[in-house]
């Protein structure tokens, strides 16, 4: 019996984008439904009533939430392809604490730039996102993944962001390739993988996006 996979998402959403990367790593076909979140299904709110938040990635009709949790759950389930966890027990769970890392710190921090109003000042949000890149940029080493010379979770968990850093760099007034330049090497040889390039969005699509997210915020 074939599976019944269905993902709950939103186009610009890196979290939702993690998940189309998993999936295409372990070659799964899947129904793709797009959600407005400003007016969200019922199928949503059905399949998370906790959080009510994409994405959400529907198995055989039971409902799993949370991006990294899903992608846990993938290579865990179709761990035949594609593994995108370390055996070792050590090396996942520094694995997770990267990936949780990247949760905690990057996409709030990212806010501070992208969300800030007039009265707001950037710069500080701006100096800790490039901290928090430049200590991701050490941990990446000369390694060509995060998982050492094979794509991983840690790599999911970040490469989605990258759609998401020329809108960073706009309204940040900075660089990410001056300031790491081998973190962009590293985006570079993760969009080379058919299952990274075809699952993010296009950066000027998610400027345009965040544009328009601002002018109805006032912000701009």
């Amino acid at each position: 019996m074939a599976d019944d996979i269905v993902l709950l998402s939103a186009w610009p959403s890196m979290f939702g984008m993690r998940v189309r990367v998993a999936l295409a790593e372990k070659g799964l076909k899947y129904e793709y439904r797009e959600e407005d979140l400003r007016n969200k299904s019922p199928l949503l709110l059905n399949m998370n009533p906790v959080h009510k938040k994409i994405p959400v990635l529907i198995h055989n009709g039971k409902p799993i939430s949370e991006s990294m949790v899903i992608v846990e759950y993938i290579d865990g389930v179709w761990n035949h392809k594609s593994p995108l966890l370390p055996t070792d027990p050590y090396q996942r769970a520094q694995a997770r604490f990267w990936a949780d890392y990247v949760d905690k710190k990057l996409y709030d921090i990212g806010k501070k730039i992208i969300w800030s109003t007039k009265e707001e000042d950037p710069e500080t949000g701006k100096k800790e996102f490039i901290e928090c890149l430049k200590l991701l940029e050490r941990e990446l080493g000369d390694n060509p993944y995060f998982g050492g010379e094979n794509f991983g979770f840690v790599d999911v968990s970040l490469v989605t962001f990258s759609c998401w850093f020329h809108t960073y760099e706009s309204y940040g007034n900075f660089s990410i390739e001056t300031e790491c330049p081998k973190l962009i090497a590293w985006t570079k040889r993760c969009l080379e993988k058919d299952s990274v390039s075809s699952s993010l969005a296009d950066p000027h699509k998610i400027h345009d996006f965040a544009s328009g997210v601002r002018k109805r915020l006032g912000i701009e």
